[in-house]
């Protein structure tokens, strides 16, 4: 039995993210089909990329809106506090004046 000889394993490239980005914008120009013809990549490469980066936005603009709820939520735990450092200060006098 003779054993067949493996084919070499084609080595992955890696691209930059500028490189990226660019094949981003030209797949927006163009359609991702014809981006990928011209640069010699597969459509589906190109998808990915895609996902990828409207993953990055959608937990950046997540991030953001749990800033602002932080934020609001500091101005809320500020504002109950001076209510009760003046309900304090109230019921200290009153109980003065009860006596």
């Amino acid at each position: 039995m003779a054993r067949q000889a493996t084919p070499m394993k084609k080595q992955r490239t890696h691209y930059s993210d500028a490189y990226r980005e660019e094949t981003l914008s030209l797949a927006d120009r163009v359609g991702v089909i014809a981006a990928a013809r011209e640069l010699g990549l597969q459509p589906s490469q190109l998808y990915q990329w895609r996902a990828k980066v409207q993953q990055k936005k959608s937990s950046s603009e997540r991030e953001q809106s749990l800033a602002e709820e932080n934020a609001r939520l500091k101005r809320q735990l500020a504002e109950m506090s001076e209510e009760m450092a003046i309900i304090k200060k109230a019921a200290v006098y009153f109980a003065k004046n009860l006596k």
